[in-house]
């Protein structure tokens, strides 16, 4: 069976959203994961067939094959972890397409099945709005950046169990209230005009923050 699960790549400041492909088929039990992924999400492979399996599921003794589309943007960073363990699941018959419809999903795992803190939520969940899904899965610690993001329901999850117990209609997760900006406390934070001198490494920072580029 193949599942589609959403989720979202961040390219600079922007969100790209990232349709993630699971299919089953014959031969040995392996993952291949294509679709230009970098080294931390080929590491997928290892952390969620410990996760599906720590947290009490079945994982498949079949060749498993992951797409990440669209293949030609870079996909970085283990956020896509949950995403797969859940197509996973779904292309297995453990979960019901239909329960993450709308959905969007973002979550790194830990090889019991906890869902841990990735970088770029509010990005990620400002594109997840723009592309008019109506909720998003992030991890528990990541609820509260990305409740500022309005007419959005932010889902918090905690575990793989939990999240798979909640869209089979076992427990109910609570959403997280949407966060004025406003409201959200700000320490007074020093700018360059304090800073003397340095003007090259100043001017090195405006040009990298203008182009979204890594420092």
């Amino acid at each position: 069976m193949l599942a589609r699960i959403f989720s979202c790549a961040v390219i600079g400041l922007e969100g790209v959203i990232v349709e993630v492909e699971v299919d089953t088929g014959p031969g040995l039990p392996k993952m291949v994961i294509v679709g230009l992924p970098d080294a931390a999400v080929q590491e997928s492979r290892e952390r969620v067939r410990s996760a599906v399996h720590n947290a009490g599921f079945d994982y498949p003794r079949r060749a498993l094959t992951v797409n990440l589309a669209p293949a030609s943007v870079r996909k970085e960073g283990p956020a896509y972890d949950l995403p797969i363990a859940l197509g996973v699941l779904t292309a297995t018959h453990q979960l019901d397409p239909d329960s993450l419809e709308d959905s969007l999903v973002i979550g790194e795992l830990s090889l019991d099945g906890s869902v841990r803190h990735v970088r770029g939520v509010l990005p990620m969940a400002a594109t997840a709005r723009q592309q008019n899904y109506s909720r998003v899965f992030v991890p528990a610690g990541d609820a509260a950046e990305a409740a500022l993001i309005p007419g959005l329901e932010v889902i918090p999850v905690n575990s793989l169990t939990e999240l798979v117990m909640h869209l089979r209609g076992e427990i109910h997760l609570q959403v997280t209230p949407t966060i004025d900006p406003a409201d959200v406390e700000n320490p007074i934070l020093s700018d360059f005009s304090e800073i003397k001198g340095q003007e090259h490494a100043k001017r090195a920072l405006e040009v990298a923050a203008a182009g979204g580029h890594n420092v």
